[in-house]
């Protein structure tokens, strides 16, 4: 399959589907859920990721897509670690007799696509490697859906998938939460940060008081959404609209603004 080039439209394309995302509220407990999960084995992507200069949150990811955050299985398809993968790509690891620790696999996987400390891990080069990881076959066959690979339980997806190699349907919904959206809701939660998302600089002080509840005035929430929206525009910041101006709310704000929200007890 031809491979897409990483091109200046593509990396703005990329930036804005991620500002723009929303996590279907109804998927919301899943998404945390998995990223629970994702945590608790951090340390396994971590000593993968010290090793080839790769995020810790992109294998972690491209873990859970692949084989359901199962160690037992290759990351590079999901197969198991007692053998060679049978599934494109067949045959790997190239070296070294099976059974596989996933340790081995995740390296092989990784080095097999070129990846390392010299790739662009920013936010648009991280999604870029993700989409590439999976395959162009949406971006250059079914132009009309972006994939569920990344985009999953969002508003960017609805419906369409390959429901096997090479079968397209155009109902098919994918079940799985996309990649990206694991990673919005992990920029939200402050739980990474992409490497060329720098702190904004000072703004004017939003005026909206701090509150780890919702207002009961209707206007006070538009003024809070709107707040988060545009909080949202700037790099780095990556906050849930949900109208509370709580904790994450108020941080996002210092660090645009360097002020908290009045009324914050931090401030």
């Amino acid at each position: 399959m031809a491979n897409i080039p990483f091109t200046g439209s593509l990396k703005t394309e990329y930036e804005n589907l991620f500002n723009t995302c929303l996590i279907s509220p109804e998927r919301l407990g899943a998404a945390e859920a998995l990223i629970r999960s994702l945590l608790l084995h951090r340390t396994k992507y971590d000593n993968v990721a010290a090793a080839l200069g790769i995020p810790w949150f992109f294998i972690a990811v491209i873990h859970n897509m692949e084989s359901g955050q199962n160690f037992t299985r290759h990351l590079h398809n999901g197969d198991p670690l007692t053998g060679r993968t049978v599934r494109v790509p067949a045959g790997r690891p190239k070296n070294g007799t099976p059974p596989f620790t996933w340790e081995q696999s995740a390296a092989d996987a990784l080095t097999m696509k070129g990846l390392g400390a010299g790739t662009d891990w920013g936010l648009a080069g991280t999604l870029y490697q993700i989409e590439r990881y999976n395959g162009w076959g949406y971006r250059l066959y079914h132009q009309h859906v972006l994939s569920p690979y990344l985009w999953s339980f969002s508003n960017h997806y609805i419906s369409g998938k390959y429901v096997a190699d090479g079968r397209w349907s155009d109902t098919a919904v994918s079940k799985q939460c996309g990649a990206a959206v694991l990673l919005r809701r992990m920029a939200e939660n402050g739980q990474l940060e992409f490497v060329d998302q720098t702190a904004p600089g000072d703004s004017a002080r939003p005026l909206i008081n701090y509150s780890r509840s919702k207002s009961p005035d209707p206007t006070v929430v538009e003024r809070v959404e709107a707040l988060q929206r545009w909080l949202n525009t700037l790099p780095g910041i990556f906050i849930k609209v949900d109208g509370i101006p709580g904790e994450r709310t108020s941080a996002a704000c210092r660090r645009a603004t360097g002020v908290y929200l009045p009324g914050d007890p931090r401030g």
